[in-house]
């Protein structure tokens, strides 16, 4: 389960989708420099967007991959 408080590269690497869900949004997290000490909350906040409803929707695939 994909949550606010992971750190973006480590989730990338574990939830690959996460970066789709990433692009599908604008969100250029994964090449980001301060993805590496960041979390997806803070990533997702920072942009203006609403972090809960976009790791929602990334838990969704992630249990439709199963």
């Amino acid at each position: 389960m994909i949550t606010k408080d992971m750190n973006i590269l480590e989730a990338v690497q574990q939830y690959p989708v996460l970066a789709d869900v990433f692009r599908k949004h604008g969100l250029g997290c994964v090449g980001c420099m301060i993805a590496a000490g960041e979390t997806l909350g803070e990533g997702i906040s920072a942009h203006g967007l609403d972090a809960d409803a976009i790791i929602a929707e990334a838990n969704e695939l992630v249990a439709a991959q199963k």
